[in-house]
């Protein structure tokens, strides 16, 4: 077993889900999975890290998730929905302040129309910027449409890989659905982002071990990472919180099966633990996230508790991030982030 990290980085298609949980289940491999994934992201990613300016504009959802802070069955919520206007006015900042994506993101709401999700996407991009979608589950010709008017990359989390824990957790939803939404992103000529929570409910290392390879056979241009939370307004609400070490294991490990993939030091990983994001970079993250969510709406986009940097300035958010990725002696990229892939191949039958 002590050869798989090498094993992985060569020959990833040869490494066997009972590789990885055993990885993901010891600790005394954790120093040189560290340092082979940091070694993998500069090989191919150099220090550079992207920025992603965040605009969460509505924290109304249809689906009832255990884990989230927003389900629609919580009547402890505010909700609030942003209007057309304050979203791109909104995006115009980030551009102005030289990050160059902007990322709209909301609880499953339908009652922004496909039209109204067009016109935030075909006005954001005249501020030259790219632009990813974070919004759920949408109708098939509804990805083609934005993705016409100018949508780069579209985010949808499978958040557990695992088929019987996503039917537990996600009521009338399943894994295959979640699946199938991604291929067409794919087809469509998104980059696609999927991604997991750790430490969820009946979740053990073979779950674990089945995201990192779901991503790796989907060829996910993105992977968002962190750790659960419970929330106190949720069936999950006593249920233990998800661990530090084992959520870099996963990054650690979905690097080396996608070297060139884009991979955030996530908002809940800064909320467990106060240099969260900063060991997530050294760990093979490339990617920081900051909030531009305008108050007062920024503290209601509450998926789990406790969330970092909700009471700061509105806008205090950029230059911070930017602090951090220097701190650790990284590089903040004025790049527009795209994957920049090293091999061409085409995602595994899933």
């Amino acid at each position: 077993m002590y050869g798989v990290i090498e094993k992985i980085v060569h020959h990833p298609e040869r490494v066997t889900l009972e590789e990885i949980a055993w990885i993901l289940a010891n600790d005394e491999l954790n120093e040189q999975l560290f340092a082979a994934a940091d070694e993998v992201r500069r090989k191919y990613l150099g220090k550079e890290v992207y920025l992603r300016g965040i605009i969460e504009f509505s924290n109304y959802c249809r689906n009832d998730c255990l884990y989230c802070g927003i389900r629609s069955s919580n009547k402890n919520v505010k909700r609030y929905r942003m209007s057309v206007e304050e979203v791109v006015e909104r995006a115009r900042l980030i551009a102005q302040m030289g990050i160059r994506t902007v990322v709209l993101q909301s609880g499953e709401d339908p009652y922004y129309t496909k039209e109204m999700i067009g016109e935030m996407v075909a006005r954001i991009k005249k501020f030259s910027v790219a632009i990813t979608l974070s919004i759920g589950e949408r109708e098939f010709d509804e990805y083609a449409y934005w993705k016409e008017l100018g949508a780069d990359r579209y985010l949808m989390r499978h958040e557990t890989a695992d088929e019987e824990l996503y039917r537990k957790l996600h009521p009338n939803d399943s894994f295959q659905t979640r699946k199938a939404h991604l291929l067409k992103l794919k087809q469509l000529g998104y980059e696609t982002g999927a991604g997991s929570m750790v430490g969820l409910p009946g979740q053990n290392d073979f779950s674990l071990a089945k995201d990192v390879l779901f991503v790796y056979q989907l060829d996910a241009d993105m992977v968002g990472i962190g750790p659960f939370i419970p929330h106190p307004d949720t069936p999950l609400a006593e249920c233990k919180a998800g661990d530090l070490t084992k959520t870099l294991k996963l990054i650690a490990l979905t690097r080396l099966f996608l070297p060139d993939a884009n991979i955030p030091a996530t908002t809940a990983l800064g909320t467990i633990h106060p240099f969260g994001r900063q060991l997530a970079l050294k760990c093979g993250a490339n990617v920081i996230m900051p909030n531009f969510t305008p108050s007062p709406y920024r503290a209601q986009y509450a998926l789990y508790p406790n969330k970092i940097c909700i009471f700061e300035n509105d806008t205090a958010c950029g230059e911070c991030t930017k602090n951090l990725v220097r701190s650790v002696g990284y590089e903040v990229s004025e790049d527009f982030g795209y994957r920049r892939k090293v091999h061409e191949r085409t995602p595994c039958r899933l």
